[in-house]
């Protein structure tokens, strides 16, 4: 029902507001299972995204936002789970591994699955070292990866932030990357590292970001 509301009104209003530019949104394909890779500036990127790409969208997502209590714990998740968002819960390895089989399976009925590389928001700004989730659901999926470098979006609702501003945001969609070569690697953790990088490049060449190769601190997400 919320990603009809979401699909049907929410989308085109925020398109009318924010008039974000899209570039290379043809590199998506209007079928079958893709993961969206793209870097990450602020919590509303998560609702950028699927506002521009003209299918649903799936996330992960913090496992307190669906354990709050009361009205608003409520909402929280009534809201996160109608979007299509995983909870996910971060440092412990069975739920990690449950969230992963559940992306699997999302890619398997030949969906859209979004993802940050950096596994959190950038507080600095930059482009920080990727994590190895997105290669490793890649090669168990062998769903292609189309790489995404989102610009302005840390200006619309910076670190801390209330309330949204409306400023110019630009997403640029890359060609899709076919790591289908790596297939039944994806415990190798050089191959992991391998294309981790080359997808964190290309997520690089969109934003036009400066990198630093160190992780980002989970403190940020």
């Amino acid at each position: 029902m919320l990603s009809t509301v979401m699909t049907r009104v929410v989308s085109p209003i925020a398109r009318m507001v924010y008039r974000p530019t899209v570039e290379g949104l043809e590199n998506i394909p209007g079928t079958g299972p893709v993961i969206l890779a793209a870097n990450h500036l602020s919590f509303v990127d998560s609702m950028i995204i699927p506002i521009v790409v003209p299918r649903r969208v799936y996330f992960l997502a913090k496992a307190e936002y669906f354990e709050g209590t009361g009205i608003r714990g409520a909402l929280s998740r009534w809201f996160f789970t109608g979007m299509g968002n995983i909870p996910v819960r971060r440092g412990q390895g069975r739920s990690a591994r449950d969230s992963l089989d559940t992306v699997i399976k999302v890619l398997g009925d030949g969906e859209a699955f979004g993802i940050y590389p950096e596994g959190t928001r950038s507080l600095d700004g930059m482009l920080h070292r990727g994590r190895t989730g997105v290669a490793r659901i890649a090669l168990e999926s062998g769903a292609p990866v189309v790489p995404i470098g989102l610009v302005g979006t840390d200006k619309v609702m910076a670190v801390g932030g209330r309330l949204p501003k409306i400023v110019p945001v630009t997403v640029r969609f890359g060609k899709p990357l076919d790591f289908s070569r790596y297939a039944g690697m994806q415990d190798s953790l050089p191959v992991l590292r391998s294309v981790t990088d080359q997808i964190v490049y290309n997520i690089l060449e969109l934003s036009g970001q400066d990198y630093v190769d160190n992780y980002q601190a989970s403190a940020a997400a």
